[in-house]
């Protein structure tokens, strides 16, 4: 069953697409705002800072469905799986 999942760990074990929020930014962000804060900033003078969106898709799991993936929509992909 084609599904669209929240994080890229999912598609990279086989789910078909992902968009959402970069585990791996977040906690490259997470690290520097405690560097910031055990610098001896305070923590309500640090700016809010948006999470990073990427759409993953897994080629492999769509041929598998039988599915055709539009080229536009891979063209905006952040990474393929091929």
């Amino acid at each position: 069953m084609p599904t669209i999942y929240p994080l890229r760990e999912y598609v990279a074990g086989g789910g078909l697409i992902s968009y959402g929020t970069s585990l791996t930014d977040a906690y490259r962000q997470v690290g520097v705002y405690v560097g910031r804060i055990l610098k001896g900033q305070k923590p309500g003078d640090l700016p809010v800072v948006q999470a990073t969106f990427e759409l993953v898709i897994n080629l492999q799991t769509a041929k598998f469905l039988g599915l055709e993936v539009p080229p536009t929509l891979v063209a905006r992909a952040d990474e393929v799986i091929e």
